[in-house]
């Protein structure tokens, strides 16, 4: 009898986990997506209202480039548009993990030059972004190496 409870406790710890993981798992895939639809929106589109709905309702910006808060991503928005309307950003690769989304882009802001390679990493709460990093490179003309930044 006790086997058989023990057995019973094993088995239905062993599908708990497997549950948690799976849910853990779903989120993280539903943060990527919320990731990539926001970042299409605001970098590509350049339409704050698009881009807002993915928004907590604090964001913290860490590039020290951009004010901090909706109203700071609002103004590089309209920056954007004015500046450089044909700036396009390619996501090479995106990986999740919890509650991070992190993009490896490469963005081209006027056709014909070479872009900068950036990694975007984002933090959100209950599938909605919060709070934002980034670490931008110019790509060069000439590298020491063959491999390529992309």
């Amino acid at each position: 009898m006790a086997k058989r409870i023990i057995g019973a406790a094993a088995a239905a710890a062993l599908l708990l986990a497997a549950w948690v993981g799976s849910a853990a798992a779903q989120q993280a895939e539903l943060n990527k997506r919320n990731v990539l639809e926001f970042y299409d929106k605001a970098l590509n589109q350049k339409d704050w209202e698009a881009a807002s709905k993915y928004l907590g309702p604090k964001y913290i910006q860490h590039n020290p480039g951009v004010a901090d808060g909706h109203e700071g991503l609002k103004n590089l928005l309209s920056f954007l548009r004015e500046k450089f309307p044909t700036l396009r950003s390619e996501i090479k690769r995106a990986f999740a993990e919890g509650d991070y989304v992190i993009l490896h882009v490469h963005s081209v802001r006027e056709p014909g030059q070479r872009g900068r390679a950036i990694v975007d990493i984002f933090r959100l709460e209950n599938g909605m972004i919060v709070e934002h990093w980034d670490v931008i490179q110019d790509v060069p003309e000439k590298a020491v190496n063959q491999n390529g930044m992309f």
